[in-house]
């Protein structure tokens, strides 16, 4: 979806906003330690979509969500306080899965072995028009 100065404008301001909320106004233990990563509001603004991340594996994952799910409505409240627009959209949290994607492809390469990555090297110095 191609993004407007606008829609980049309000994504920020909806992503700020709720991270506030989530950090001082939300008092449920099962919404600890998460962090917004970003937040995408659909054309018609009537659709926000919040991507998170936390620490731990899948059951703390499948707690954060309950918990954001439990809260939604009076996150929803605040954030029609804290922004101006028509309608307050309807928030939908999702997990960012980059960061923990990038953290495993990190750790794969760690696995390669150093012997590899210098003969790779090697062919990036050399020219073959030399």
């Amino acid at each position: 979806m191609k993004q407007t100065p606008r829609t980049r404008k309000v994504n920020e301001m909806v992503r700020e906003a709720v991270a506030i909320i989530l950090t001082e106004e939300i008092a449920d233990p099962r919404i600890d330690l998460v962090t917004v990563t970003s937040a995408e509001v659909s054309p018609d603004m009537m659709v926000a979509n919040i991507h998170v991340i936390t620490h731990g594996g899948p059951e703390r994952y499948a707690e954060l969500l309950e918990g954001l799910e439990s809260a939604k409505g009076r996150i929803r409240s605040l954030l029609g306080q804290r922004i101006t627009l028509r309608f307050t959209p309807e928030l939908r949290f999702l997990i960012d899965r980059s960061v923990d994607e990038g953290m495993r492809i990190s750790e794969a390469l760690k696995e390669v072995p150093p012997t590899l990555l210098r003969d790779r090297e090697g062919e990036a110095d050399s020219d073959p028009e030399e």
